[in-house]
């Protein structure tokens, strides 16, 4: 016996021993007998370890326990009941006879080769009376030795106190690699934990220099959590951490983006009120409209740069005043001297500013701080940089609307034209990946989205922006894991979101309220026939039901290879840390 071997036997043999291996038991499901001195501790969600022989040598068996049942045979006679009814109790029956047999879900199995500790299977059944010891952190720290540098923590394993190890590699080859990029999934109620969880495993993958990382933030939240700004509740200290780690950090706000494509200008156009105040309305004319507008200021000469100038609108003015460009969208003469009461009666500076300006903007280029859409994705997926940054892009409408610090009116925004941007986005993500493919490179990058069920639903969009934004993401989700892109989608529901999103997720994080209705029906469509998992699932506790913040839980089944405990493809449950302080020491990220 090495000394390695026998430091993780000696381990094993100081811990708590709380259960025998009991019967009937199989490589699928190990029944466990609990000691009488083990009958009165809470035991469910416990991780727990039982040692035996296979092929010669030792292994090691780790699993959640997931129920507790107890047994009175006494007590399941009918006579026995009946007399029980009268008295209350038996003693001689009642409470000595009662058994406590538990569950227990495996999940990793090691086996000790030479010193070291490699995967292996379950193959046999260990023999009853087998002892079942309960784990704590020195034995996982022995046992994992040798990943020691990739184990992450987001938290305790769930009811208990060892902490649960992760691990989060980033998408290029190499000891620290996967070798492939692959998806994520976080789902959850509002309030159960779901940003902070992405926040965390941000700042895990932020520790890898060459690996990008983009978040796309419909709601602002990432957004206010880099520039420092309180958003209630947990807050993780992110900018200081990502300093410390060397990590350089971007928010881009939408006073901050430069759109630069001509189309986006006319269906921006088309969007905004200035053709609905010029009596088109939406339909094909002013889609037509748009386009041969867009069409001739660059065949006059105007840039993008330059549309919010006077003199870009006064040409635009101009050409909409041409009866050649308006035979374009309105072929009767009844329509077009509808169009020409309305542009001779309308207040020209009034529009300018109203129904202009707030187009144009989005397109200026020295506005201070902002850059080009293109000059941000360029600059993030820049292989040639030895540090690449993780970049934050808000696109809230509250950095849109009202005066702004530098002077600029209020940008155009809506949902519409968030989609439109998103859209840019998403485009520029895949013509980075497909021309660092062609070079035979792998992006290496994580791309996070918040609120995924409003932009990748599975209900056909109304709106037919929203709907092409969610046919590149089902495009992107089945593609770019080989450019070496993957995804992390943030959602509060399951079953909303595009089924075949969900199918190529690798990765699965599931927080408190997917229990009921067609959440619960979905994730058990996930999880499989593990009724007990799914059990254990359901005990999960509203956060908001404690009585203060500082005995909130926030816990989390997850599924997938994010554990060196889940090789076997079995859920695992953990409550994530609930304060920074916990989190930044259990991950060596303090000062």
């Amino acid at each position: 016996m090495t000394n390695e071997t026998r430091n993780i036997n000696q381990l094993i043999d100081a811990a708590e021993r709380i259960a025998v291996v009991g019967s009937p038991s199989s490589t699928g499901r190990m029944a466990i007998d609990i000691l009488g001195s083990a009958v009165n501790k809470k035991l469910v969600g416990e991780l727990a370890l039982f040692r035996y022989l296979q092929d010669g040598h030792q292994h090691y068996a780790l699993g959640q326990i997931t129920e507790v049942q107890l047994r009175n045979v006494w007590h399941e006679d009918p006579t026995m009941r009946s007399l029980i009814r009268q008295r209350g109790r038996v003693d001689a029956v009642s409470e000595r006879q009662d058994t406590h047999q538990g569950e227990m879900t495996i999940s990793a199995v090691f086996a000790s080769d030479g010193g070291n500790y490699r995967p292996s299977i379950l193959g046999t059944v260990p023999a009853t009376g087998t002892p079942v010891h309960l784990v704590e952190d020195a034995l996982l720290d022995e046992l994992l030795s040798p990943y020691r540098d990739q184990i992450y923590y987001l938290g305790k394993v769930y009811g208990s106190t060892p902490r649960l190890p992760l691990w989060f590699k980033h998408f290029d080859p190499g000891p620290d690699g996967a070798g492939e990029a692959y998806h994520l999934g976080i789902f959850g109620k509002t309030g159960c934990g779901k940003s902070v969880l992405a926040k965390m495993i941000l700042l895990a993958y932020s520790r890898y220099p060459r690996m990008a990382l983009l978040v796309i933030d419909p709601q602002g939240e990432f957004a206010k959590e880099m520039r420092g700004e309180s958003a209630g509740g947990f807050q993780l200290p992110m900018r200081d951490i990502l300093r410390r780690l060397d990590k350089e950090a971007r928010a881009y706000s939408v006073r901050d983006l430069v759109l630069d494509r001509w189309d986006l200008f006319a269906q921006i156009l088309y969007e905004s009120p200035f053709f609905e105040q010029l009596s088109i309305p939406k339909s094909e004319n002013r889609q037509l409209a748009a386009g041969a507008l867009s069409d001739r200021l660059q065949r006059a000469g105007v840039t993008l740069k330059s549309l919010y100038k006077r003199e870009s609108f006064d040409k635009a003015w101009e050409i909409l005043g041409q009866e050649r460009v308006q035979k374009i969208f309105y072929r009767s003469a009844g329509s077009r001297d509808r169009f020409n009461s309305m542009y001779e009666d309308t207040d020209v500076d009034h529009f300018f500013t109203a129904y202009w300006q707030p187009v144009a903007q989005l397109f200026r280029e020295d506005r201070e701080g902002a850059r080009k859409v293109e000059s941000i994705l360029f600059d993030l997926f820049n292989l040639e940089r030895d540090r690449r940054p993780l970049v934050v892009v808000d696109l809230s409408k509250e950095q849109a609307s009202g005066e702004s610090q530098r002077n600029v009116s209020a940008l155009l925004w809506n949902e519409t034209i968030q989609a439109l941007v998103i859209r840019r986005l998403l485009e520029g993500i895949r013509f980075a990946a497909e021309r660092a493919y062609r070079e035979g490179q792998g992006l290496n990058t994580l791309v996070l989205l918040d609120e995924a069920h409003r932009l990748a639903p599975r209900e056909n969009p109304d709106n037919e922006e929203l709907k092409a934004v969610r046919n590149i993401f089902i495009d992107a989700v089945r593609t770019t894991r080989k450019y070496g892109v993957g995804w992390m989608f943030i959602s509060q529901t399951l079953s909303s979101l595009h089924r075949e999103i969900i199918g190529q997720l690798r990765i699965f994080f599931f927080g408190f309220g997917l229990g009921m209705g067609a959440e619960f029906k979905a994730l058990s469509e996930l999880v499989g026939g593990r009724s007990k998992a799914l059990d254990l699932y359901q005990l999960f506790r509203d956060p908001h039901s404690s009585f203060d913040i500082a005995t909130r839980e926030y816990s989390f089944m997850t599924i997938g290879p994010v554990s060196p405990l889940s090789f076997a493809g079995t859920p695992l449950f953990f409550n994530a840390f609930n304060t920074p302080e916990e989190f930044m020491k259990a991950n060596k990220l303090q000062p």
